[in-house]
């Protein structure tokens, strides 16, 4: 089989393990003497909506209602399906999530509230706390976003803006709850997934403003205001690790990306390549961590060394960019194009990086695909290398190489996902 067409198996395989449709059936309890309602937020919530109606026996109370990105609805009988904007929030988003939490409201102990969570949904479950408008939490997540701030640190912020994340919806709900759980970050703590609607937070104001001044954020006056006044003790913290408002709440991860990497290791070994699963958590510059990547699969494809070829290198976890220029590309494309720098046409090293959901950052792609030729094809089209990635521009050499991968919304987010092949 051909390098591209293994690493795209791989994709396609590591995909299917985390597909919501295949997993989340089997994490469904039994109907509760009440209704259940069924709500959540993120990039796979729909499929995780319209896999409980699929098992969800027919004679039982059932209504709800998520939310999910634009374009990646499905068609649901039951539960609505809203979609909102991500990466930055809107009022769409802030409209179903105010609706989420007056439903929320009505439950009672003999009802359930199950809770469908997923990566995405820290800005389409976006409900700003009082005195905080939509615009400003806009404002803030853009300036977030272009920061390379942690994901686990953006969170901290998010929950202390909002009324709903941070632990907040599960304390508004007199019924049990259970969230069941696809993690798209490093660690698969419920607290840092969709910013944890549901799980304790141990983080607090505090926090947040430091996360702020750490990378030289000036947010609008109104968030600025709205933290200072909490971590000077006049706000409400989040709920707490310990708090015994979570006797009746469980936190159910069901999908990660450990588990998406070692279907991928099957796969290729299946193929009869040996495969190593180096880490589910790498995180750190995209640019950066590309450059420990190619020296290990020179050492790879030149000392045989930790490992003899073929091998296939498997991670996963989420790489940040530090936006400076002003091109088009997510972490993926701007990891591959700095490989690509590094190797500098090296025989036989083939890669591989997506993301789980089909979006590398903002663009179509979900990632891409590295070649050893690719340097060499892109300066016979006169493009430099260098300067894109100066540039931020990863996906504008790929797609001059032809080499972008496009899913379209896979529905699912397990974070990042990466082969190097060293043949």
């Amino acid at each position: 089989m051909a390098p591209r067409e293994l690493l795209l198996g791989s994709f396609q395989v590591a995909l299917a393990a985390a597909d919501p449709l295949k997993i989340v059936g089997a994490h469904l309890p039994e109907p509760p003497k009440g209704r259940t309602l069924v709500v959540g937020a993120g990039k796979a919530a729909a499929s995780m909506a319209l896999a409980v109606e699929q098992h969800w026996p027919v004679g039982a109370p059932l209504d709800g209602l998520v939310i999910t990105r634009y374009q990646h609805g499905l068609e649901t009988q039951r539960i609505t399906v809203i979609e909102a904007g991500h990466p930055v929030p809107d009022e769409s988003g802030e409209k179903a999530a105010q609706e989420i939490l007056h439903r929320v409201k009505t439950l009672t102990a003999d009802d359930l509230l199950l809770v469908l969570v997923s990566g995405g949904g820290s800005s389409l479950l976006t409900l700003p706390a009082d005195g905080i408008a939509i615009d400003d939490i806009q404002t803030l997540t853009r300036q977030l976003l272009a920061s390379g701030a942690p994901i686990q640190e953006m969170n901290i912020v998010r929950k202390h803006l909002s009324a709903m994340q941070g632990g907040r919806l599960a304390a508004s709900c007199r019924a049990p709850v259970l969230a069941l759980v696809i993690s798209d970050v490093t660690g698969d703590d419920p607290t840092h997934i969709a910013s944890g609607p549901c799980a304790p937070d141990p983080s607090t104001y505090r926090d947040a403003l430091d996360v702020i001044h750490r990378h030289g954020i000036n947010p609008p006056a109104a968030i600025a205001a709205h933290l200072a006044r909490g971590a000077a003790g006049n706000l409400p913290e989040t709920p707490k690790p310990g708090d015994r408002l979570f006797a009746r709440v469980e936190n159910r991860v069901i999908a990660t990306a450990q588990a998406s990497l070692q279907a991928a290791a099957a796969y290729f070994r299946s193929q009869n390549i040996p495969a190593a699963v180096l880490g589910d958590s790498v995180t750190g510059e995209a640019r950066d961590v590309a450059k420990v990547y190619g020296a290990l699969a020179r050492e790879v494809r030149q000392h045989s060394a930790p490992w003899r070829t073929p091998v296939a290198l498997i991670s996963g976890g989420e790489c940040t960019v530090t936006v400076k220029g002003n091109g088009r590309g997510g972490r993926c494309a701007e990891f591959l194009l700095s490989l690509a720098l590094d190797l500098n046409g090296a025989d036989h090293i083939h890669a591989l990086a997506c993301d789980t959901d089909g979006i590398d950052g903002s663009e179509d792609n979900a990632g891409a695909l590295l070649t050893p030729d690719a340097l060499h094809r892109a300066a016979a089209m006169g493009i430099s290398a260098a300067k894109l990635l100066d540039d931020n521009d990863g996906y504008s050499f790929f797609q001059a190489l032809d080499n972008l991968v496009v899913t379209g919304p896979t529905r699912t987010n397990v974070n990042d996902f990466r082969v190097l092949l060293v043949l």
